[in-house]
């Protein structure tokens, strides 16, 4: 908001005039406070790109996490031109691909944007990356991997040997209020949730919440996941005095929408831990989530909840795995 200047007092006398005593404060650079939502996607047939959250700021474009494809980045670009502001930073939510995998395309046009993020994509670079590729080139070499499927091999091959765009230039290891850009902002660290380590912003400003995928609102993704740690960050958030949410995937939520989401996530794990049938779990998820899943995707959720319960929730060394720091295998 634009505070005006005070303005001068003259004093008249003699024919002469006095200068004030003090100087007025300079005025506050102009900026909209109000965050733009970059939605992404999660289609059947490729991999997702994550919401992009835009917040203006007096020294530029703050842009929370960048997707994976280009032609996400592209809309993100056509933003920052429109606006007629650089893009001064970049703040990843957490290392996957469809949140940072586009950090590169951003900065080979505004080579200063820093990164701002934790340092967990380390770990994953000696640790998960490598897994990953290698599972990823044995889907290419045996002929059964969708030319989708392919194109984002290649995506993601580029963005993790391009380990400058990756690697936080402003490392983020503890919650805490900070400036980026000129504009204060509230940053908080989740050890050992959705991945390693999440950064998560409060915007006192607006009251927003920008969470990445702490909150995924179809079904959260445990494949890096630590469920305890997880669900005790989405205690954290619930603390926090937003009246708006900004999740990872899916559309913006007020604090009741959250709390629908967050009762089922722990029903999910609740469920998970107990003798209940795999497909009673699923079929919980799918009622108290109802409302974040899309109509016609309930088919495809189920087989996402099944996995993660069967696979992960269930099994003592996968829902162990991503307690700890990430190590080369």
């Amino acid at each position: 908001m634009l505070v005006r200047a005070l303005a001068f007092v003259l004093l008249l006398g003699c024919g002469a005039s006095r200068a004030p005593t003090s100087a007025p404060p300079p005025p506050t650079p102009s900026y909209d406070p109000a965050p733009t939502l970059i939605a992404g996607a999660f289609p059947p047939d490729r991999g997702p790109d994550g919401n992009t959250v835009i917040l203006d700021a007096p020294r530029g474009l703050i842009i929370v996490d960048t997707g994976r494809h280009l032609e996400h980045q592209d809309k993100i670009l056509v933003h920052a031109k429109q606006a007629g502001k650089p893009i001064a930073a970049v703040v990843n939510s957490h290392w996957h691909l469809d949140h940072s995998g586009g950090n590169a395309e951003l900065r080979a046009v505004y080579p200063a944007a820093e990164i701002v993020a934790t340092r967990a994509v380390e770990g994953a670079l000696v640790g998960f990356f490598p897994k990953s590729r290698a599972a990823n080139d044995a889907l290419v070499a045996s002929g059964k991997a969708t030319p989708q499927q392919i194109e984002d091999i290649k995506l993601g091959r580029a963005a993790i040997d391009d380990t400058k765009n990756l690697l936080p230039t402003r490392p983020i290891s503890e919650s805490g209020t900070v400036d980026i850009a000129g504009r204060t902002l509230e940053l908080r660290v989740a050890p050992f949730a959705a991945t390693e380590a999440d950064l998560w912003i409060y915007d006192p400003a607006t009251r927003t919440a920008i969470v990445g995928d702490l909150v995924v609102a179809s079904v959260p993704f445990f494949d890096t996941g630590c469920p305890d740690g997880w669900r005790a960050a989405l205690a954290e958030i619930a603390a926090t005095p937003f009246v708006r949410l900004i999740p990872g995937h899916g559309e913006p939520m007020t604090r009741e929408a959250f709390t629908r989401w967050r009762t089922a996530f722990d029903a999910l794990l609740d469920c998970a831990a107990s003798p209940a049938e795999v497909a009673t779990c699923a079929a919980g998820w799918r009622t108290g989530a109802a409302g974040f899943i899309a109509p016609g995707d309930e088919a495809r959720i189920d087989e996402y909840t099944t996995y993660y319960v069967t696979q992960i929730l269930r099994s003592r060394e996968a829902r162990e795995r991503f307690c700890h720091p990430l190590r080369a295998p």
